[in-house]
This record gives structure tokens, sequence and C-alpha cells, in this order.
């Protein structure tokens, strides 16, 4: 499970420190850390998956749509071209794809924030304007945690 949320520059090469908590809890029985990162659309970050955790989404994908149907095939076809492989370098990093780190406004500095099965990778001011207040927080969850009576 990722938890938690690390601060990182990111290099001119589109390098950036993959925050060694997230390693360790990303790392398979092997001891090997295999990655996918994910573009979604209308969003201002990146998901990083574990390999296991994307070919479960992907299964979800393919189970759900009909690659027969033209639109339902454009979804697919979506969701493959907003995906690229990641590899944890020996100096611990990861490189993004441009493209990704354009399309989701990421600039020097980034926000990794673990969310469970998946972390979110962020442009550190994005990611800090788009934190809810005790208050807001406080809200939600009276909001949509209260325990229902039977």
């Amino acid at each position: 499970m990722f938890i938690g949320s690390h601060t990182c520059k990111l290099d001119d090469k589109g390098r950036v420190p993959f925050p060694a908590a997230f390693r360790a809890a990303a790392a398979s029985g092997d001891g090997q850390v295999r990655l996918v990162v994910q573009r979604e659309p209308a969003v201002k970050y990146l998901t990083i998956m574990t390999k296991a955790v994307c070919e479960q989404e992907v299964a979800f994908f393919e189970k759900s749509l009909d690659p027969y149907d033209d639109e339902q095939r454009l979804l697919i076809d979506d969701l493959f071209q907003n995906m690229d492989a990641l590899d944890v370098d020996a100096a611990g990093r990861i490189q993004l794809p441009k493209r990704f780190i354009e399309k989701a406004g990421i600039s020097k500095e980034v926000a990794f924030v673990g969310v469970g099965n998946k972390i979110k990778l962020w442009d550190k001011a994005t990611y800090e304007r788009s934190i809810v207040s005790d208050d807001e927080a406080a809200a939600l969850r009276k909001k949509y945690l209260r325990r229902k009576e039977s």
C-alpha cells in the first residue's frame, strides 16, 4: 500500500527520485519494481501503479468494453496510448515521458502522493492548491462516512 506524500525535484531529462518508501511498497515477490505510469484525461496529475495493479485495470476495461464497438474501442485505445512502463534506475530514479510531463503541467518540483494501490504524481504547486482543509475533510467524513443504523 502506498501512503504519505514526498516531494522531489525533476531534473532536465525528466528523471525524478522515486521515494524509497514507495520503492519498498512496489517491490514484487522477486524484489523487482515494475511500474506503469498513466496519464488520465481531465486531471492534472499522473498515476503510477505497479504492473500487477495495471493488469487488473486493463482487465476491467477489457471486461467492461466491447472492442468491436467503434466508440468503446476508442476508450481501450486511449487507455493504452496513455500508459508507459517505468524503470527504476540504479540511482533510484524514474524517467517520466516528456509528453506526460507536459500534459500534466509538471514543472521542477513534484509531489508523490500515496493513495492505496496507486500513487498520484503532481506538480508540487498544483498539489498544494488541491489539498482540502481540516474543516473540509471533517465535513466530507461526516457526510460520507457516517455509520448507518440497521
